[in-house]
């Protein structure tokens, strides 16, 4: 199926007359005639997801093989569309590559991307503010699906409460940010200190991150699912692709 920028691109050129009505048309339909999704046997590749919801279909690297990765990377990129795989081990990337040899690979983050630029710029820029160093891999799982799609992002990183000095020294970042991702393991409290001094809309991740009593992120999910703060929402433990994708939908409001 045509992108949102392709179908833009073709009504253009028939309206400055670059393109016959009939050739407009026979492009339209052969588009058209597509099918929605691709099944490939072991996955159903949903083409249509960008132009339906504004997220492209991505793909989540964990408990596939990585030539099954790699097969539907082929496929996502050869219809044009943006692809990125989270949670992706190395390997998967190589196998990867060998069919998009110009994809990239963020080792912290776990994250494959290969930007297509079918999604449209977001209003203002996305904060992710990490409390920890620990807390980075999620982080930049956030920071990354958030670029990949199209928004300008900003980093603010080991700025947890244990230090609050820093956090403040950052207010000016913090307000000139439309949405905000927090992300913090042991207690979870970022976020609620956050969200008393910014306006914007701040997405919690918790994350694993903490000793025993922390459960696996349990307490900081919990913890973030209390905030008294107004204007929190939360995501899944780990979740920085989530947030991500929350994020960027506020943004291209």
């Amino acid at each position: 199926m045509m992108n949102p920028n392709e179908v833009r691109d073709l009504l253009e050129r028939l309206q400055r007359g670059d393109l016959p009505l009939e050739a407009a048309h026979e492009a339209l339909m052969r588009r058209l005639r597509a099918q929605p999704f691709e099944d490939l046997g072991f996955a159903r590749v949903d083409h249509q997801r960008a132009a339906r919801t504004g997220v492209p279909e991505v793909v989540f690297g964990q408990g596939k093989t990585s030539s099954e990765i790699a097969a539907i990377s082929r496929q996502i990129v050869g219809r044009g569309h943006t692809l990125l795989v989270t949670r992706a081990a190395p390997e998967a990337f190589e196998a990867v590559r060998e069919v998009v040899p110009d994809a990239s690979y963020h080792e912290r983050a776990r994250v494959i991307e290969r930007r297509a630029g079918e999604i449209p710029a977001g209003a203002g820029t996305i904060l992710v503010a990490a409390a920890g160093t620990s807390d980075l891999p999620v982080a930049e799982e956030a920071a990354i699906t958030a670029e990949v799609m199209s928004n300008p992002v900003d980093r603010l990183y080991d700025v947890g409460v244990a230090g609050l000095h820093r956090l403040l020294a950052a207010r000016d970042r913090l307000q000139a940010a439309r949405v905000i991702i927090v992300v913090a393991g042991m207690e979870g409290a970022l976020p609620s200190v956050v969200g008393g001094l910014v306006a914007a809309p701040v997405v919690a991740v918790p994350t694993s991150v903490g000793y025993g009593a922390s459960f696996g992120g349990l307490a900081a999910l919990l913890g973030m699912l209390n905030a008294c703060a107004p204007g929190v929402a939360v995501v899944n433990i780990d979740n920085g692709f989530g947030a991500a994708c929350l994020a960027s939908v506020i943004n291209h409001l």
